[in-house]
């Protein structure tokens, strides 16, 4: 449990980490803003503690800090990445989980292994760990689930954004491999409601 103290200090390192990514990447720091959002009533629907959603909070916001230590000819590239650049582009989760792991406060090694899995599926075939079920830890599972939804639905150089009806099919077709079914389930049933549900 985080006492006060905690709380002030984190909060305010991961300020500081988002203003970081803002000056990098103004693209990936508005991303995961809207992760955290997503993530938080992702979180209340999953029954999460209090304490465990302020937790999700901060691994949302620095689910993607890593990419600070992307290249910018791969993290600005206009097309797909080639097999050694997406190499490089996946390194992004275990360099932010390093970064995380930095700060002198506590819960950081959470923090820090969610972010590390949050692009781990639930079938084993994700990165970096090939980790699968329950062995991701639960708020990666939400942050996997919320960053599909919102990359798919976003503009990226890559893809025109997909509209929620196609997210929704492809995330349909993800459950069991990809994606966790229980916390899918339930993001399926809070989005149609949510005001962060895109067109």
């Amino acid at each position: 449990m985080l006492d006060n103290n905690n709380y002030e200090v984190l909060c305010l390192y991961t300020e500081a980490l988002s203003c970081a990514l803002k000056h990098r990447d103004a693209h990936t720091q508005l991303h995961s803003q809207r992760i955290v959002l997503l993530s938080e009533e992702l979180g209340k629907s999953c029954s999460l503690s209090e304490n465990e959603i302020f937790i999700l909070k901060i691994a949302s916001c620095l689910h993607d800090i890593g990419k600070i230590g992307i290249p910018d000819n791969i993290l600005l590239k206009q097309g797909k990445h080639n097999p050694e650049e997406w190499e490089i582009m996946k390194s992004h989760s275990t360099k932010g989980a390093d970064i995380v792991k930095k700060l002198p406060i506590n819960n950081t090694e959470l923090i820090s292994n969610i972010v590390r899995h949050h692009h781990e599926h639930y079938d084993g075939c994700g990165y970096p760990d090939k980790l699968s079920g329950e062995n991701i830890p639960i708020m990666a599972r939400i942050i996997s689930v919320t960053d599909s939804y919102d990359a798919m639905t976003d503009t990226r150089p890559y893809h025109p954004a997909k509209t929620h009806k196609k997210a929704i099919e492809i995330l349909n077709d993800e459950k069991g491999n990809k994606s966790d079914p229980y916390v899918l389930n339930k993001f399926l049933s809070r989005i149609e409601t949510s005001s962060y549900r895109v067109e």
